[in-house]
């Protein structure tokens, strides 16, 4: 929005026959291109080492593919995150109840 309205100034301020628009909007494709290369390859890091964080979360006694998933997403991105989070913070997340609570605190 600010590049539009600085070529509009320009092409006012300098009253050029060419309009300077067309070399920019190219440089912004390939920039838009490499950007998107770059956060795909982003996106499935992230998705492989969150399945491998979910997967280890279910090493937990009680904890479940869901429950792993909803503490992962609450946050605690490994065991020990898990082992020594406080019993509230644990009861906040969906899907966790307090016996899988009590089962948690018998680890420590």
């Amino acid at each position: 929005m600010i590049s539009k309205f600085l070529n509009k100034l320009k092409s006012i301020l300098f009253k050029s026959a060419v309009s300077p628009e067309t070399p920019l909007k190219k440089e912004k494709k390939t920039i838009k291109s490499s950007k998107t290369k770059k956060t795909k390859t982003k996106t499935k890091t992230k998705t492989i080492n969150s399945k491998k964080s979910i997967e280890t979360l279910t090493t937990l006694p009680g904890v479940g593919a869901k429950s792993a998933k909803a503490l992962y997403e609450a946050g605690f991105k490994t065991t020990k995150a898990v082992i020594a989070a406080d019993e509230k913070e644990l009861l906040a997340v969906a899907g966790v109840g307090i016996n899988l609570v009590k089962k948690l605190k018998k680890l420590k």
